[in-house]
């Protein structure tokens, strides 16, 4: 997704599905293994599995069956569930959720960004009603490809941007995708997704041993902070909030208890002029009373919401 913690098969494990393995078969879990994964993957990382799963769930473990050498998942359940097996339990929930996202995905987030956020607080920091600095939080970051989109848009098309400080943090549940988005080097046929203006600017093409390749400039990759988070636990961030959390097809994976726990953490980290922002399939009216809806996808806290509200509005009126 942008972090997609998104339990989904891919083509090839159903196609595998429907193979017999020397390890293990989507058909040799039974219903009440099945029933305790659910609750420990649950537990862990706020994701819900559906019956439907089963077969994605004996393809994505069956290599961690084989790492801690035990045949069967229900062998693997009684060796994950140890207390001594934290970290186990980490690679178990890496190897069950799909890390897809892509540059400026939803781009209709980074067009309301240009046309509404960056004037307005420009317009307020030259009225001195707000600091230069920029607090962005891309919760469920995935392999880096959403905060790197935020870096490079901010540092082209905000106005006198070597006056701002711009600090985003970078979060995701996996260390796997983590360490790759700390590198910052992609696959060259990403750079369909880039605008060739920031692409030119802000994307080093590789050469040699490299090519095929690309990787995001240093000054770009030093205006990102990767950290490991887990929504579902926490520990949030403290201190400075953010102006900006974006936590897009995240949501969508969990359960309305976790959701709404989730969203009223979310709620807390945002300043007052502070904006949610999840993806175009989700939607959080009437789950929280800590939130409300801007517009679309867009959600700030509830006590700032008739201020806010009023002052987009005036903002929409002035374009006109």
């Amino acid at each position: 997704m942008t972090h997609t913690t998104e339990v989904k098969e891919s083509p090839e494990e159903l196609h595998r599905g429907r193979r017999s393995s020397p390890w293990i078969s989507p058909l040799s879990i039974t219903q009440p293994v099945f029933e305790c994964f659910q609750r420990l993957i649950y537990g862990e990382s706020g994701i819900w599995l559906t019956n439907s799963k089963k077969a994605l769930l004996c393809g994505r473990l069956a290599r961690r069956l084989r790492a801690v050498q035990v045949a069967t998942l229900e062998d693997y359940h009684q060796f994950v569930t140890q207390p001594e097996q934290y970290l186990e339990r980490l690679l178990m929930i890496e190897a069950i959720t799909t890390n897809e996202t892509h540059f400026f995905r939803e781009p209709k987030h980074f067009e309301f960004l240009v046309r509404e956020m960056f004037p307005r607080w420009q317009a307020k920091a030259e009225r001195q009603l707000r600091s230069r600095t920029i607090r962005i939080w891309s919760a469920g970051c995935s392999s880096g490809e959403e905060p790197y989109s935020l870096a490079m848009l901010l540092a082209n098309d905000l106005v006198d941007a070597s006056r701002w400080d711009v600090q985003i943090l970078a979060t995701d549940i996996s260390s796997q995708v983590l360490a790759k988005a700390c590198r910052g080097i992609y696959s060259l046929a990403k750079s369909a997704d880039i605008p060739k203006h920031l692409l030119h600017r802000f994307m080093l093409k590789g050469l040699a041993t490299q090519q095929g390749l690309m990787k995001v400039t240093q000054e770009t990759r030093q205006m990102v902070q990767f950290a490991r988070l887990n929504l579902s636990q926490g520990p949030y961030p403290t201190g400075v909030p953010f102006d900006l959390v974006f936590c897009r097809n995240v949501l969508i994976y969990f359960d309305n208890d976790s959701k709404r726990k989730v969203v009223n953490n979310l709620a807390k980290c945002l300043s007052a002029d502070g904006l949610l922002l999840i993806g175009h399939a989700e939607n959080l009216n009437g789950l929280t009373p800590s939130i409300r809806s801007l517009g679309p996808t867009i959600y700030c806290k509830a006590e700032s919401y008739d201020r806010l509200a009023d002052e987009f509005q005036a903002r929409r009126f002035r374009r006109k």
